[in-house]
């Protein structure tokens, strides 16, 4: 069991952990992943690590309510536990392998979209704790829905904090606020790194081609089983068909066929929507009635 050290709720259906869990936090690098598993019959849910402490043997994690399965680990308190903890999964930051002192030399930002700044914080903190000052980009829907602000103001270079709703920071898409910064504010960058939404990260791969900024991306919004066994996560990447669990989850966003990729997101929407009616409502909904087009 992996007991649960901390539980917090950082904005609405938005909640983070800290998890005691030794080694994987020995062995994990920014990018990788984890999969948790709240019981013996419980789903396996994928989520990219937020951060780590090796002392500490502790791993955090961020996650959002979408299906039944976050509903139901929302509840989890401090003192509770996981039945299973695996990693860490899937390949490392492409930053982590490259030269140091080349990577010193590089101009880099970081666009992060809603949840997106979870997976953003552990790079961000890597490359400062290297001398690596990392622009990003923090963008949410509203003010409210604003997450690790302060975290990640601590080791970033500049943090720009935008909202849909010009509630908050600067107003408007991280598209707007990337292309301000590039063409209105004279900044040049070498590298970006954006994950949030698929159709986030779609619209700054389209800006960041334009502007001829060689851009990673996070696929982790589609995995699903998370050891490639499934299929979920199948994607075109180029030529080339790639696994989100392992092959990636980071991939060359210029060569990531992101249309593709949101309509096999769309796929489990009908059994995950019957999931979470089960768990409102009781196991009242089985389809066949001639009014939800149910199979059976």
């Amino acid at each position: 069991m992996y007991k649960i050290l901390k539980a917090e709720k950082l904005a609405d259906k938005i909640f983070l952990m800290d998890v005691h869990a030794p080694r994987v936090a020995s062995h994990c690098q920014p990018g990788q992943f984890v999969i948790v598993k709240m019981d013996d019959k419980g789903e396996r849910i994928p989520l990219t690590i937020c951060d780590y402490d090796r002392e500490a043997g502790t791993i955090t994690i961020v996650f959002q309510e979408v299906g039944a399965s976050t509903i139901k680990m929302a509840d989890l308190k401090e003192g509770d536990s996981f039945r299973d903890f695996v990693g860490p999964l899937g390949c490392p930051s492409e930053f982590v392998h490259e030269d140091l002192e080349e990577l010193k030399k590089k101009k880099i930002v970081f666009v992060a979209g809603g949840v997106g700044a979870a997976p953003v914080y552990p790079q961000v903190k890597w490359l400062h704790a290297r001398g690596i000052e990392a622009d990003v980009i923090l963008g949410a829907k509203t003010k409210d829905m604003v997450i690790l602000e302060k975290e990640l103001e601590a080791v970033a270079g500049n943090l720009y904090v935008t909202t849909d709703d010009g509630s908050y920071g600067r107003s408007g898409m991280v598209t707007a606020t990337l292309e301000d910064l590039v063409s209105k504010e004279g900044k040049t960058y070498d590298s970006c790194v954006a994950i949030g939404p698929m159709i986030m990260m779609k619209f700054v791969c389209l800006l960041t081609k334009k502007l001829e900024i060689p851009t990673i991306v996070s696929m982790n919004p589609i995995m699903v089983d998370g050891t490639g066994m499934c299929g979920a996560c199948r994607l075109q990447v180029g030529d080339e068909i790639k696994f989100a669990c392992v092959d990636g989850p980071e991939f060359d966003g210029h060569l990531v066929d992101f249309d593709q990729a949101m309509k096999r997101s769309q796929m489990y929407k009908t059994e995950e929507g019957r999931a979470i009616l089960k768990l409102q409502e009781g196991d009242t909904h089985h389809g066949g009635c001639g009014n939800c087009g149910g199979d059976n």
